[in-house]
């Protein structure tokens, strides 16, 4: 079996040309979200793994957890979360007022072995690891959740596992309804995926490891999530979205779009 999740989940998420870090909000007017914490201060050396401090580097962790806008004292899930780099960010900024979900579904288990245990172990009390398909959070109360993020996860959907059946990772519009079901009214949903070209069916997911954005765009409309501010930082024109993310020529240079959703 190839370790499809694990090699999605450590890609760096750097893009490959100096683009911009704008925010733009959406609709048109609407006033830029503002970060209201000092995010530099959850940077520090604290004993974490070492090697996160390189990944926050390619990853542009710091942009990234500012245009989430986590803050102290709210509830967050966080999607596919792998080692749970980005959950140990989370964790830091909600301190001990706030909570943190860390899901990864089962399928996960085989390659991450006890590497989420570990890095919770005495440090991350105020985290919660569940081990649920994307499409089941019965864990988690209806609109508990301030923050959902799913960062380079959403094509999974229509990946399948070797050796397991079609659809074990979760149904994509029971999915997306059980995101907008956690979600409090006025919390945000922040996804980021490598971008397939518009119009491409929803099965490249499990193809390229892509997805486009007018299909995520689509299904976000479904369950009555709506679009507030989008970001260009991990952008990269020169990548067409055709080539397998793990293609040499790509691989952690992909063209990848960031969405924030809003639960009105």
């Amino acid at each position: 079996m190839r370790p499809i999740f694990l090699l999605a989940l450590t890609l760096g998420l750097t893009a490959c040309s100096p683009l911009s870090t704008r925010q733009q909000a959406v609709p048109a007017g609407s006033a830029p979200i503002a970060a209201t914490f000092d995010y530099d201060t959850v940077f520090v050396e604290d004993g974490r793994p070492a090697d996160d401090f390189e990944q926050y580097r390619i990853r542009k962790s710091r942009e990234i957890l500012e245009f989430t806008g986590v803050l102290p004292g709210m509830t967050v899930l966080d999607m596919e979360a792998g080692t749970g780099i980005y959950t140990e960010l989370f964790s830091l900024v909600v301190g001990e007022e706030g909570k943190v979900y860390l899901q990864n579904p089962p399928e996960f288990e085989t390659f991450l072995g006890d590497a989420v245990e570990k890095r919770m172990d005495g440090r991350l009390r105020n985290v919660t690891h569940i081990q649920t398909a994307f499409d089941d959070f019965e864990p988690i109360g209806d609109a508990e959740v301030d923050l959902v993020t799913w960062f380079l996860g959403p094509h999974e959907l229509w990946y399948t596992p070797e050796g397991s059946a079609p659809g074990a990772l979760g149904d994509p519009e029971t999915c997306f309804a059980e995101i907008a079901r956690v979600l409090k009214r006025g919390g945000h949903f922040v996804v980021i995926d490598h971008r397939a070209p518009e119009g491409a069916p929803p099965t490249t997911g499990g193809d390229t490891h892509r997805l486009a954005q007018d299909t995520l765009m689509e299904m976000m409309a479904d369950v009555g999530l709506r679009l507030v501010a989008e970001s260009d930082l991990l952008a990269n024109p020169a990548d067409d979205g055709t080539v397998n993310v793990f293609d040499p020529s790509i691989r952690r240079q992909t063209d990848r779009y960031i969405l924030k959703f809003e639960k009105p």
